[in-house]
């Protein structure tokens, strides 16, 4: 007796993370964003490094090398909202094209400056800060279109594929970039990011993103918008609780980016090659942690994942101020475990605010975490510079992974986060708890 044949027609179609209908060709569409953005973070992050490299060799200045990096981080941090009402008012695939292309432009117009002898230190700081204005309004749009493209299934997985990219990126790229800088010249490593940002562009318009706007947020002005982000964060007390734990982690782990070096050369009394080493020992571990959650065949304990987080960072950076000098390569170690699980914040607080957020007003909540978060960490390595020159740099990690400790073994204690955890259907984001 035959059977009858299924119409491939007549399937339903698979649903996204947001409970809309899949295209059958979702994955291509997630292959060329994401194929596109690897190439601009590797040429994005060689050409940042160029210009720390440069502001090195100009000025040995300490003091302006932290000026560079808050140029490159607080604007991101300050701006971030408006990223995010943007992108829940117009196209968020024209917001992502145009902040890519921007930021190619602007590449491309300091290459020429650069070779007609224009080059300053106040320039260079200008260029960081409009790039970093660019991924201001990046990141909230393509965090936002996320759950539109893949399905639930995936949501943590492409989550983490931005940090598990960085990752890569940062391992390699500053390398990459010294030796454009050393061989080629300043100028050639910045045409090289306009060429990686036209390949996110082109990435970006071959691939077919749904569009979702907040009609009643396009008659209000911005502050009504920002209001409305707030308040829809507020709404999801778990969530705003968990979002103040982040952001409170990243006051508190921020520092550390800052004194690692001074760990190195103070405590273990390394060289310029043992300090390299501890900072591809955290690039390897966060690699590692990213490929872990992007392993993961079910991600419905992220609130839990979070708290085992701060847990196991919190205890191997105590750990490492309890080491004596004698036990650098057990500092090592330790760093690599560290990042592993600094790798399991993000892409599971994404997760849990794509969850937990109706998608037209998806933009803006990710613009308020970016920007707390963006926020805390510069104001963490300013407090935490000074409590590390006040009592030393060991004292100091052993006070700092005690704080993180504290932080992961309180995150849970509220029910409403712990309730971020129950299972959902897709599309039911924002429900009330």
């Amino acid at each position: 007796m035959s059977h009858p044949k299924t119409n491939p027609a007549s399937r339903t179609p698979e649903l996204s993370a947001a409970g809309q209908p899949l295209p059958a060709n979702w994955l291509a569409a997630i292959t060329f964003i994401w194929a596109g953005q690897a190439a601009s973070m590797v040429t994005s992050y060689a050409a940042g490094y160029a210009m720390v490299w440069y502001v090195t060799e100009a000025t040995g200045s300490a003091l302006m090398l932290a000026a560079m990096t808050i140029c490159a981080m607080l604007p991101i941090g300050l701006v971030s909202p408006l990223g995010g009402v943007l992108a829940d008012r117009v196209n968020r695939k024209a917001i992502m094209i145009g902040a890519d292309l921007g930021i190619g432009v602007v590449s491309l117009v300091f290459a020429f400056v650069i070779m007609g002898g224009g080059l300053s230190l106040w320039l260079i700081a200008l260029i960081a800060v409009v790039r970093a204005v660019g991924q201001a309004f990046h990141g909230p749009a393509m965090m936002a279109a996320m759950p539109l493209l893949v399905p639930e299934r995936h949501l943590l997985r492409v989550n983490t594929l931005d940090q598990a990219l960085a990752s890569i990126a940062g391992i390699g790229a500053p390398a990459f970039g010294i030796f454009l800088y050393t061989t080629l010249g300043f100028s050639a490593v910045m045409f090289l990011d306009f060429a990686g940002a036209c390949i996110a562009v082109a990435g970006l318009a071959f691939a077919k993103i749904p569009t979702v706007r907040d009609e009643k947020a396009a008659h209000e002005n911005v502050l009504a918008n920002l209001r409305d982000g707030v308040r829809v964060v507020g709404a999801n007390r778990g969530l705003a609780l968990l979002m103040g734990g982040v952001a409170f982690g990243m006051f508190v782990f921020g520092p550390l980016s800052a004194v690692f070096p001074l760990m190195t050369f103070e405590h273990f009394g390394g060289d310029g090659y043992a300090a390299s080493l501890t900072e591809a020992s955290f690039g390897v571990g966060m690699l590692v942690g990213s490929g872990v959650l992007m392993a993961m065949q079910k991600a419905n304990r992220l609130a839990h994942l979070i708290a085992l987080a701060a847990i196991v960072v919190g205890a191997s950076t105590a750990a490492c101020g309890l080491l004596p000098p004698t036990m650098f390569w057990a500092f090592v170690a330790l760093v690599a475990v560290m990042a592993m699980a600094c790798a399991w914040f993000n892409g599971p607080m994404m997760t849990l605010i794509q969850r937990h957020v109706p998608e037209e007003k998806l933009g803006r909540a990710i613009g308020l975490f970016t920007a707390v978060t963006g926020v805390a960490a510069p104001v963490g390595v300013a407090a935490g510079g000074a409590l590390a020159e006040a009592i030393g740099v060991a004292p100091f990690f052993l006070v700092d992974g005690l704080a993180c400790l504290a932080l992961g073994c309180l995150v849970l204690v509220p029910r409403s986060i712990r309730a971020l955890d129950e299972p959902r259907e897709p599309g039911q984001a924002g429900q009330a708890e």
